[in-house]
């Protein structure tokens, strides 16, 4: 591939900031026991740049949760959460900060729009619904650890059932010789050996395999919201749901399935509900955005009333409630919430005082700057220049990217910014994505293996757009 068919790609040398094909693997986040604050900010600084007060605030309340937890007695059930409210315009961080505050506490994460609820009386979700689906959200993932404490059994399992289906055991007297009853274990062995070893594996058998899932319903409460219940149908209607059908699979295939099959039945359902009930009562985490969108506007009518409706909804579950899962009844007490806004129309105070009491940790988050998306560019463990570098490298090709590109791609991203709307860091995806459009094409028949991105290319790429308000609006 030519310099001029990549539209300016330098193939030249490489100097200052770059990232290239050889991104080395995300770490795993560490145990967030026994970690000060200061070690929670400094692992939230992998990931996200800057707005160092918000990320010292949800640092001290995660601290401050491992505290509750090593206190005994009566004065732990006391402690509640000091709940944040973070205020800031879209795109400079706070969904990031919360999901990665939630991966590093290992917590059930729940991300939730305020705006998509409505008052109890009108059609739509109800604000209990939240902690229903943070219940799934804990099951899923204890489900997952026992699986994975399992697994070692539920294939030795799955094996044997595989072989009972490639070389059945005689059930009935003296359907086999005594010959044949002597050599039946060495040839279940020699089987187990080609099973292992994969040799068997395109050979067709016949399993059986759940033919439907049990539904649950959504009902509508007597108040008028919707309700979603979870009803064991099989225990209802033995003969219509969760009925098994025979399917010829491959081997291969039926080694999978019979594994997952074997894993279900050595997992307590019970525990799992236990165990991700007391997750989600003791560790449990909302993000809840928008916010702003359900304050109500002083001398508003209309739908301000729904939206102050909304907000008295969310009070008892924020202070501490119980809500009734199709797992049992959840206590919200000690769930951590975090609410978000740009508050650009209205402003915290327009919250009712019920509400704003609740969430006593304000703390602003600044507006990006060039110098920001710089860093946001290249220092995070999964930038976006490192990103694209490991998506192309799977055709063989060494993308990297020089320091004069990465400030003209910052420096483009502000300007976008200031000329549309300021959607604060996403904008950086747009820019890179019009960017790298020619070379994601191509990639499969390039020549060049090594391909450098300079200050020229991005300005022959975007330039134009940039310049052009009204194409930049619908294109960036």
């Amino acid at each position: 591939m030519t310099k001029a068919q990549t539209g300016g790609v330098s193939g030249s040398s490489i100097v200052g900031i770059e990232a290239s094909a050889s991104v080395p693997a995300m770490s795993e986040p560490p145990s967030i026991d026994n970690m000060a604050p200061s070690q929670i900010v400094a692992e939230l600084d992998k990931f996200v740049v800057g707005q160092q007060a918000a990320k010292r605030a949800v640092a001290i309340a995660l601290r401050n949760r491992w505290r509750r937890q090593q206190i005994q007695g009566l004065m732990a059930d006391e402690i509640v959460p000091k709940n944040i409210l973070m205020i800031g315009a879209t795109g400079v961080g706070k969904t990031e900060i919360a999901r990665r505050l939630a991966k590093l506490a290992r917590a059930p994460f729940l991300k939730v729009e305020a705006s998509k609820f409505t008052e109890v009386g009108y059609v739509g979700r109800d604000c209990e619904s939240m902690i229903r689906d943070l219940m799934e959200i804990s099951v899923a993932m204890v489900k997952d650890e026992k699986r994975r404490t399992v697994q070692r059994l539920a294939a030795e399992r799955a094996e044997d059932r595989l072989l009972q289906l490639l070389v059945p055991q005689p059930t009935t007297p003296g359907v086999f010789s005594s010959d044949d009853e002597t050599d039946l274990g060495p040839t279940r062995e020699k089987f187990r050996d080609r099973l292992r070893a994969g040799k068997l594996d395109k050979r067709k058998v016949e399993i059986e395999i759940e033919e439907a899932r049990y539904p649950s319903l959504e009902m509508y409460t007597p108040q008028g919201g919707m309700e979603e219940v979870g009803i064991n149908l099989k225990e209802m209607m033995p003969g219509l749901f969760g009925r098994r059908k025979p399917q010829t699979v491959t081997v291969a295939e039926a080694r999978k399935i019979l594994k997952q099959q074997e894993a279900e039945k050595l997992i307590d359902q019970q525990q799992v509900a236990q165990e991700a009930a007391r997750r989600v009562e003791q560790g449990g985490l909302i993000f809840l955005d928008e916010i702003d969108k359900v304050a109500g506007r002083e001398g508003g009518r209309g739908p301000d009333i729904s939206r102050e409706g909304v907000q008295r909804d969310l009070l008892p579950i924020v202070e501490g409630t119980t809500v009734n899962t199709k797992y049992g009844m959840v206590k919200t007490d000690h769930i951590l919430f975090i609410a978000a806004g740009a508050f650009h129309v209205s402003k915290p105070s327009d919250l009712i005082p019920e509400l704003q009491g609740r969430l006593p940790i304000r703390v602003e988050l600044s507006d990006l700057g060039q110098e920001d998306f710089v860093r946001i560019l290249t220092e995070p463990e999964a930038s976006l220049t490192k990103q694209y570098a490991a998506l192309l490298a799977t055709e063989g090709i060494e993308l990297t990217f020089k320091a004069d590109a990465v400030e003209e791609i910052a420096r483009l991203a502000v300007e976008v910014n200031s000329q549309t709307e300021n959607i604060g860091a996403r904008r950086l995806a747009t820019l890179m994505e019009k960017l790298l459009e020619d070379i994601s094409f191509n990639a499969p028949e390039m020549d060049d293996q090594k391909v450098s991105v300079d200050s020229a290319y991005v300005t022959a790429a975007l330039a134009d757009i940039v310049m052009d308000e009204d194409l930049s609006r619908y294109v960036l």
